[in-house]
């Protein structure tokens, strides 16, 4: 970076980043939950825990989106000094800053199997969803308006984290076509050659 350049990740990747942990993690921990009987027994346990799931997918889904559009009224042009951070390097930055939180999660999950099976890891597993239904919610912004959305990295708690936090001012912004993920944040396919 040179000539006040910044590092930039998108919006998109950082959101979608503790999607499949937290499914995969509230998976394993719902699946083992429906073997302890727990005090509420099982039936009762895993109807919480889809009601649960339901409403977890939903606030992470929907929560803050005026946070997330607040910055993209201010957004800028990335300049040609600007370096675009790799889908591969935001997952992984996003993963190593939030392990130990998601370590606890996941161990709350298993230990709420005691009380009611299951009911702790579908929770978990609804969050993860509700970051895959933002993350599509931000990728539908980025295709309305013909441009991706990118966020400094130093700006991003702990150099992974909050994309709409309060030192985000403003995203930057790219063609369509720019770095190495589609709008949404998932992979981009490389189309074959013919």
């Amino acid at each position: 970076m040179t000539r006040g350049g910044h590092g930039l990740a998108r919006v998109a990747v950082v959101v979608r980043a503790g999607a499949a942990p937290l499914w995969w993690l509230g998976a394993v921990a719902a699946g083992t939950g429906v073997l302890v009987p727990g005090l509420t027994g099982r039936r009762i346990g895993v109807l919480a825990g889809a009601a649960l799931f339901l409403v977890a997918a939903a606030v992470v889904a929907y929560g803050g989106r005026g946070r997330y559009r607040a910055p993209v009224r201010q957004a800028v042009r990335a300049s040609r000094h600007d370096v675009l951070q790799d889908r591969a390097v935001t997952v992984r930055n996003w993963r190593r800053a939030h392990r130990w939180w998601l370590l606890l999660a996941f161990l709350a999950a298993l230990g709420s199997a005691f009380a009611a099976p299951a009911t702790g890891g579908l929770l978990l597993a609804g969050c993860g969803v509700g970051l895959w239904l933002k993350a599509a919610w931000i990728g539908r912004l980025e295709q309305d308006g013909e441009a991706l959305l990118w966020v400094r990295v130093d700006w991003l708690r702990a150099g992974a984290g909050r994309p709409a936090g309060k030192r985000v001012k403003a995203y930057r912004t790219t063609g369509i076509a720019a770095g190495d993920a589609a709008p949404g944040g998932s992979r981009r396919r490389v189309a074959a050659a013919a």
